[in-house]
C-alpha cells in the first residue's frame, strides 16, 4: 500500500450552511415561514450544529490538506511510512493501545516539534495506520526500495528514539528493532552505534568518568578502548554519513534530527582529543 496525497475536502455541506445563512440574515419569506416552523419544533438548534460541525471539520481538513500540499512527496512518504512502521510495531501483540497511540504522539509533538496542524496530519495517519492490514514487512521493503541509506539511517534512530521514550526498553521490543536494521541493510556498526547511544542515554550526569568514556566509545560505534586510529576513522565515517544535507530532501524536522546526531558525534570526538586518545 503506497502513500497517496489527502485531497482538499470538497463543499457537500454547502447547500446546509447557505440555508442557515438565509435564515440567520432574514432570506427569502417562504423560506423564513418554513424554518420558522422548524425553531418551534427545535430542528433550527440541531441544523445549527450540524453546520457548525460541519464547518468545524471542514476548516481542519482544509488545515491539513493545505499543509500536506505545501510538503515534498519525499517528505510525505517518509513520514507516512514512519508512521505505519511505529503503529506496525504496536500492533504486535494483538492491539494498539491508547497509551501507544499517545507515545507516537508526543514523540512527533515534543522530539520533532511538529505544530498543531502538522499534529492534526500526523493523526489523521495514526487512524488510517491502525486500519490498515499492510505487513511490517511490505512497509520495510517499500522503505528500502525508496530511500537512500542515509535515510534508513534516520528511520532507525526515529524507531529507537520513540521506543525509549517508554523508558526502560524489553528485550523483544530491542529484537524487533535490530530485525529491522538488517531488513534496511543497515550495518551492523551503525546499528550498535544507534542502540548503544540510547543505552546510555539514562545514565546520570553524575555517573563514573569510565561511564562517560564508554558512552562515547558507544556513540562512535566502538568497543572500550578503541585506539587512536580507530576513533578518527569512526569519526570521519559517521561525520560523512549523517551530513545533514543528506536528509535534507525530508524536511526540515528530519535535517535537525541528523543535526543532532552531529553534535552527538563531534562531542565525542572531542571528548577523545581532550584527553589525548586521538
Amino acid at each position: 500500500m503506497n502513500y497517496q496525497r489527502r485531497e482538499k475536502p470538497g463543499c457537500g455541506g454547502c447547500l446546509l450552511i447557505l440555508l442557515l445563512l438565509i435564515f440567520l440574515s432574514g432570506g427569502a419569506r417562504g423560506l423564513i415561514d418554513f424554518l420558522g416552523a422548524l425553531i418551534f419544533s427545535g430542528m433550527a438548534g440541531v441544523l445549527l450544529f450540524i453546520g457548525l460541525f460541519w464547518g468545524i471539520t471542514y476548516w481542519i481538513q482544509q488545515k491539513v490538506s493545505s499543509y500536506e500540499s505545501s510538503q515534498s512527496e519525499s517528505h510525505n512518504r517518509f513520514v507516512w511510512l514512519l508512521v505505519q512502521i511505529l503503529v506496525n510495531i504496536a500492533k504486535m501483540d494483538g492491539q494498539v493501545t491508547k497509551e501507544e497511540v499517545s507515545t507516537i504522539q508526543r514523540f512527533f509533538q515534543y522530539n520533532l516539534h511538529y505544530s498543531q496542524t502538522q499534529m492534526l496530519w500526523v493523526k489523521d495517519l495514526i487512524k488510517e495506520a491502525i486500519s490498515n492490514t499492510v505487513t511490517l514487512d511490505s512497509l520495510l521493503q517499500e522503505f528500502r526500495s525508496t530511500f537512500a541509506y542515509e535515510p534508513r539511517l534516520i528511520l532507525l534512530e526515529l524507531i529507537y528514539q520513540i521506543l525509549f521514550t517508554k523508558g526502560s526498553v524489553p528485550e523483544n521490543e530491542l529484537q524487533i528493532a535490530r530485525n529491522i536494521a538488517r531488513y534496511l541493510e543497515i550495518s551492523s556498526i551503525d546499528q550498535r552505534t544507534i542502540e548503544a547511544k540510547y543505552m546510555y542515554r539514562g545514565r546520570q550526569a553524575t555517573a563514573a568518568s569510565r561511564d562517560s568514556t564508554e558512552q562515547y566509545y558507544a556513540i562512535l560505534g566502538l568497543e572500550p578502548g578503541a585506539d587512536r586510529e580507530a576513533i578518527k576513522k569512526a569519526y570521519r565515517k559517521l561525520s560523512m554519513t549523517y551530513h545533514p544535507d543528506k536528509v535534507s530532501h525530508l524536511g526540515d524536522e528530519f535535517k535537525k534530527v541528523a543535526e543532532s546526531k552531529m553534535k552527538e558525534i563531534n562531542a565525542a570526538y572531542d571528548y577523545f582529543k581532550k584527553i589525548n586518545k586521538a
